[in-house]
C-alpha cells in the first residue's frame, strides 16, 4: 500500500470518528456504506467511534453503530469498555443501551461440551425412598433392625472416627461412625433428640432374574440423630478409637469420602431445620416431626399453618447463586475476597436469591452490588448442595458488560481481574501463583477450573 493510500485510509477512519464524535448519523451511515471496515476501527488512545459517541451522548449514533456489529467489548488503553465511557460520563441512556444482552456477546461462553459434573456434597449414596416417609408401621419396624445403621449428631455435627493416634484434626480424612439400634436407643426415648429417615443403601448389584423377591434382602435403612446430650458421654458410645465431633463444620466436613459427604449434606440440612422450628412460625405453638422428619406440624389444632400447603412445615432449601464473570475479552475472570478469608485466597462472587427474582437477575444483581460490575448473558453450569445450614449453590458463569471495579466494602474487601495464565498458575501451584484457589470441594474451585477447562487442554 503506497503511502499516498495509507493516508487517505487514515483520513475516512479519521472522518468516520469524527462523524461519531459530533453525533453525525447520516454521514456514519454513508461512511459505513462505502467502507463497512471502520465500523470497530480505533483512534486516539484505541477509541472507537461507539466509545465516541458514548462520551458525548449521541444516542442514535450508538444505536445506530449497534444495530450494524459494532463490538460493545472492545477496551481503550485505559482498559475502558464503551459503557463504562458511557457511565462514567453520566450518559444513562446509553449506558442502559450498552448494558443490554447481545447475542454477540454469547460467543465467550461457548466451549466444548465438557460433560457431566457432580461437586462435592452431591453423590446420592442412598435412596431416600420419600414415599416411605408416611408409612409409620414400616419405619418402626426398621428402627429396631439390628442392621439398621444410625448417624450421631451432636450440636449438627456428625461423630467421625479419623486415623490420627493423637484424636486431633490434622489429618486429610474424616470417616462416619456408624451405629446399630441397641447403643442409641435410650437417646431415641428422650424428647429433645430429633430423629430423620434418610433411605437406604443403593443396590450396586440388582437381583439376577432367577432369584426369588423373599431369597434377597433389603439393603439396610439409614437414620440421623441429633441430641443435646453431652458430646463427651456420646463419644463413649464408640467403640472405635479416634472418634470426634468436628468443631469447624465448614472446613472438616470437606473431609469426607465424597460418598460420606452427600450423606452428611441431606442429614444435616433437615437437622438443622429441626433446630430452628421447634416452634410454629405461624402461631408461635410448639411443633412435632411427622414422616420420618420431613415435616412439622403445629400442635394448635386452629393454627392456620394446617390448612393448605406452607412452607414452614417442610425442610427449606435457600437458593444461593455463585458466578465466575468473564471479561469482555474473554481472556480474564473476576474474584473477590472476604475479609475472613484465608490469606492471599479468592474466589467466585455469590449472593442469596431473592423471593420473585430469576436466576439471571440474581447473578446480575449481586455482581453488580459486590464489585460494581454489570453483567449480560448469564449460563447455568451446575449445582451443589452446602450444608451450612441448608443452601443449594447454583454455578453459573456470566460476562461482563464492564470492566471498572468498585466493591461494596461490606461485602467484600477487594476484586479482581485475574488473566487467564495467572489463574493457570495459581491452580497448579507455579511458582510465583497470584491467589490461592478455594478448596477442590467447593463449587467456586469446580467452575474456575471449568472456564480454563473451556479453551485449555487440562
Amino acid at each position: 500500500m503506497t503511502s499516498l493510500q495509507l493516508s487517505a485510509k487514515e483520513e475516512m477512519v479519521e472522518k468516520f470518528l469524527d462523524a461519531a464524535a459530533r453525533g453525525d448519523v447520516s454521514q456514519v451511515s454513508t461512511l459505513l456504506s462505502h467502507a463497512p471496515s471502520l465500523i470497530n476501527k480505533t483512534g486516539f488512545s484505541g477509541w472507537t467511534a461507539l466509545m465516541l459517541a458514548a462520551r458525548n451522548g449521541h444516542h442514535h449514533v450508538a444505536e445506530k453503530l449497534l444495530s450494524l456489529g459494532c463490538d460493545r467489548f472492545t477496551l481503550n488503553s485505559s482498559s475502558q469498555t464503551a459503557y463504562d465511557v458511557a457511565k462514567f460520563w453520566g450518559h444513562r441512556h446509553i449506558a442502559s443501551l450498552l448494558s443490554r444482552s447481545a447475542d454477540g456477546c454469547e460467543r465467550i461462553l461457548l466451549g466444548p461440551e465438557l460433560g457431566p459434573q457432580e461437586n462435592y456434597f452431591s453423590r446420592e449414596t442412598l435412596d431416600r425412598l420419600s414415599w416411605r416417609r408416611t408409612d409409620q408401621v414400616w419405619l418402626e419396624s426398621k428402627r429396631s433392625d439390628p442392621d439398621t445403621v444410625y448417624l450421631l449428631f451432636s450440636n449438627l455435627s456428625p461423630m467421625v472416627s479419623t486415623s490420627q493416634e493423637d484424636n486431633t484434626e490434622r489429618q486429610e480424612d474424616f470417616t462416619l461412625c456408624r451405629f446399630r439400634y441397641e447403643d442409641v436407643k435410650d437417646l431415641l426415648q428422650k424428647p429433645s433428640t430429633v430423629m430423620i429417615f434418610l433411605g437406604i443403601e443403593k443396590v450396586k448389584n440388582p437381583p439376577s432374574s432367577s432369584q426369588t423377591v423373599e431369597s434377597v434382602s433389603e439393603p439396610p435403612v439409614w437414620f440421623a440423630v441429633n441430641t443435646d446430650e453431652d458430646a463427651a458421654a456420646l463419644l463413649k458410645r464408640c467403640r472405635e478409637k479416634n472418634c470426634l465431633f468436628p468443631r469447624s463444620p465448614n472446613r472438616d466436613l470437606l473431609k469426607l469420602s465424597e460418598e460420606e459427604a452427600g450423606i452428611v449434606a441431606q442429614a444435616r440440612s433437615v437437622l438443622a431445620w429441626h433446630s430452628r422450628y421447634s416452634f410454629c412460625p405461624t402461631c408461635g405453638s410448639s411443633t412435632r416431626p411427622e414422616e420420618g422428619g420431613y415435616k412439622r406440624s403445629c400442635l394448635n389444632s386452629e393454627c392456620r399453618s394446617l390448612q393448605g400447603v406452607h412452607n414452614t412445615c417442610y425442610p427449606r432449601v435457600d437458593p444461593v447463586v455463585i458466578m465466575l464473570v468473564i471479561h469482555p475479552d474473554g481472556n480474564q475472570c473476576l474474584l473477590g475476597r472476604k475479609k475472613e478469608f484465608p490469606a492471599g485466597m479468592f474466589s467466585c462472587l455469590a449472593g442469596f436469591v431473592e423471593p420473585g427474582e430469576t436466576l439471571e437477575e440474581a447473578v446480575r444483581r449481586e455482581v453488580e452490588e459486590e464489585s460494581g460490575v454489570k453483567v449480560g448473558p448469564v449460563r447455568y453450569v451446575s449445582c451443589q448442595p452446602w450444608p451450612m445450614p441448608s443452601n443449594l449453590m447454583i454455578g453459573c458463569l456470566a460476562v461482563a458488560m464492564s470492566t471498572d471495579i468498585k466493591v461494596d466494602e461490606n461485602e467484600i474487601e477487594e476484586a479482581r481481574w485475574f488473566p487467564r495464565q495467572q489463574v493457570i498458575d495459581s491452580l497448579f501451584r507455579g511458582a510465583r501463583p497470584a491467589f490461592v484457589f478455594p478448596p477442590r470441594q467447593t463449587i467456586a474451585h469446580q467452575l474456575i477450573r471449568h472456564w480454563i477447562c473451556m479453551n485449555s487442554n487440562l
